[in-house]
This record gives structure tokens, sequence and C-alpha cells, in this order.
């Protein structure tokens, strides 16, 4: 849906050709969402269908010229309005494979963990590097301020991941810690012999 709204807000500022929206969405997200022209075209046509874009004139022979609708610029500024959902959250592949590695036997969570927290402080590295580069250059126009805004995004999520990190580690130490206080239950008892069964004495009858 991101994409969708994206390109509506980038057809607001005027008619584009689905390479122009291509290259002006990453220049704003700094390439970290990199779309195909392929996505681009399919989210057009559906725009389209929708009543939200349609096609304008001015085109040359290649390719053909986009403009927002009046549909599409209402359907815009309540996107604006309207806040992320956040009571369905997307499936998060890391958080799926801590919960499926639990209790898994051969796979070491810890170390499932700690591999994970080093990608994670590397990736932190590098966007707080791009972040000291960009505001070195000094932002220079509304592109340079969108992408300071993702990046600053991607600090503040890759700090909470590898916070979320230490803390599974630290549960799982704990937990460890009070299973292994447990004391242990007692075996069972092993089962009892059956007595021996002797056929009752014959009487003689006389």
């Amino acid at each position: 849906m991101s994409i969708r709204y994206g390109l509506l807000a980038l057809l607001d500022h005027g008619p584009r050709y689905g390479s122009q929206l291509r290259t002006e969405f990453e220049a704003r997200t700094g390439a970290t969402w990199p779309l195909n022209i392929g996505q681009v075209y399919t989210t057009l046509s559906r725009l389209e269908r929708d009543g939200l874009i349609v096609p304008a004139e001015g085109g040359d022979a290649k390719q053909q010229l986009y403009s927002i609708t009046d549909a599409g610029r209402r359907e815009l500024a309540e996107w604006y309005t309207r806040p992320v959902d956040r009571t369905q959250p997307a499936r998060d592949e890391l958080s799926i494979k801590l919960a499926m590695a639990v209790g898994t036997p051969g796979v070491d969570i810890r170390a499932v963990i700690q591999n994970q927290r080093r990608h994670s402080l590397a990736a932190l590295q590098d966007y707080t590097r791009l972040k000291s580069r960009a505001l070195a250059a000094g932002p220079d126009n509304s592109d340079d301020i969108a992408w300071l805004l993702v990046l600053e995004q991607l600090i503040f999520a890759a700090e909470a991941e590898t916070r979320w990190l230490d803390h599974c580690e630290s549960r799982l130490v704990r937990l460890a810690a009070a299973l292994g206080d447990r004391p242990k239950p007692p075996p069972p008892p092993a089962p009892s012999a059956e007595p021996a069964t002797h056929p009752a004495p014959r009487q003689e009858i006389s």
C-alpha cells in the first residue's frame, strides 16, 4: 500500500512518467526500498483502474504520462491524516525465527541471537555513517530531508532490534537458570514383581 500512496503523492506535484516516478521515489527514500519498473507500472495500472489517476496529454511515443485525479487527491489527503494501522503488524522474519528456534533440538538459539546482533550492529553503524555524511553535506532540498527522515527511522529500528535481542538473551539465561534450580522429579518406581501363584493342592476324595 505504501507504494500506491507514494506514487500518488509524487503525482500530486504534477504529471509524471513511470520512469520518473521510480527515480523520484528512490530519491526520496535513498533507495532503501528500490522499485523495479514493472512494479511501478503494475501499481499505476491499478491506480488508473480505481479512477485515482488518468493518462495525461503531452507524453512522448515511448512513455505514457500520468496525472492524478480529484478522487486521487481526496484519497491521498485521507492517507496523510489516517494513522498507520499497528493492530495487525506485518510478519517479522526475525521474530518468527526465534519463536521457532525455542525448544528446537539441535538449534543453539543464543548463537542465532548473537549472529543477528552482529548483523544489526553493523547495519546500525552503516546507517549512522550515512547520516553523518548527509548532515555534513547539508540538506539542500526536500529529497535530502526525506532521506534523512528515512535514515533516522532505520537507525531507531536497528537500535530497538539490538535492545530486543539483548532482552531475549537475558530472558533465556534467566529461564535456563530457573529450570536448572528446580528439583528433579524422582524417578518412577520400578514395577513390582507379581507374586508367584501356585495351584491349590488337590484333595483326595475317599
